[in-house]
């Protein structure tokens, strides 16, 4: 936060833990830097049908397919000049950690699947992940699915604990297309949908001349 008094307050993108039975919130993960760039690209689905078919050529089978990506800056520096008790003992490695796990079955998880496997069961079911929600600021809060982690440790102590490191992620916005309507992942997509919808209506249209021309012929 600003040390200015009166100035705005800074949000801070995140990560919201949702349990994906219940929806109750597991944790939050607070950036501690907001990344300078974000990337979005969205891989559009249309309609494939046979060539000629000119009933299909404007027609979209579903939203598309949207990747965010990100790149977060981590920085134990002020808490190491504090003498955080928790920073000089590990450094970064809570955070990172807590980062991982998004991606990581639990270790109970593991220990079931190979103590069932070892009593005969011949099936192992996966375990549901918790639903993760991307949030960067009020208008932009999605339902996502890690596709693509990487953590960079650019800095250490003298026990070799991470203490400045850069994460970058990778993202995949869930839709109907990959959840159920009515569950809460559904109902997030949904809002996020409408609040796209919300602010295109606020769009300013542009005017024809403007492109050089009168009319459309």
């Amino acid at each position: 936060m600003s040390a200015f008094p009166g100035s705005p307050r800074l949000l801070k993108g995140g990560i919201v833990v949702l349990d994906p039975v219940t929806a109750a919130i597991q944790s939050v993960i607070n950036l501690q830097y907001n990344p300078d760039t974000l990337t979005r690209s969205l891989q559009i689905k249309g309609v494939t049908g046979e060539a000629g078919d000119r009933t299909e050529a404007l027609r979209l089978k579903g939203p598309p397919v949207e990747t965010i990506k990100v790149d977060a800056e981590i920085h134990a520096t002020d808490l190491l000049e504090a003498s955080d008790p928790q920073a000089t003992q590990i450094g970064l490695h809570a955070i990172l950690a807590a980062l991982e796990m998004l991606v990581y079955p639990s270790s109970s998880v593991l220990q079931s699947n190979n103590d069932s496997a070892a009593s005969g069961t011949l099936e192992i079911i996966a375990v549901d992940a918790p639903l993760t929600i991307f949030v960067f600021g009020p208008k932009r809060i999605a339902p996502v699915r890690f596709t693509e982690f990487s953590i960079t440790e650019e800095a250490f102590d003298t026990s070799l604990n991470p203490i400045r490191a850069k994460v970058s992620l990778s993202m995949r916005v869930l839709t109907i297309d990959d959840v159920n309507f009515d569950d809460k992942s559904g109902g997030l997509f949904m809002a996020y949908l409408r609040s796209k919808e919300q602010l295109a209506q606020k769009s300013t249209s542009g005017t024809l001349g403007a492109l050089g021309i009168t009319g459309i012929p």
